[in-house]
């Protein structure tokens, strides 16, 4: 029987320290915090990402990723 070892990764989210699994995606990651991506912005290492990239977007250990939400008004 063999055994799966899952990596654990440090990564920075909005620049608290968080241990990760290894092959999570920054759009699990967005989705962990239950935060409505039509209204949020994600920077990965100071570069704004768009949505459609966050699904593919494998973390690595060391990542800042900041969340900013995103509130229209007049």
């Amino acid at each position: 029987m063999s055994e799966v070892v899952h990596q654990r990764l440090s990564i920075f989210a909005n620049g608290r320290a968080r241990q990760i699994d290894g092959s999570m995606t920054l759009g699990e990651l967005a989705e962990s915090y239950q935060l409505d991506p039509k209204q949020l912005l994600v920077e990965l290492n100071g570069q704004t990402l768009l949505r459609e990239e966050w699904p593919g977007r494998t973390l690595q250990h060391g990542d800042r990723v900041e969340f900013i939400r995103v509130v229209a008004g007049g």
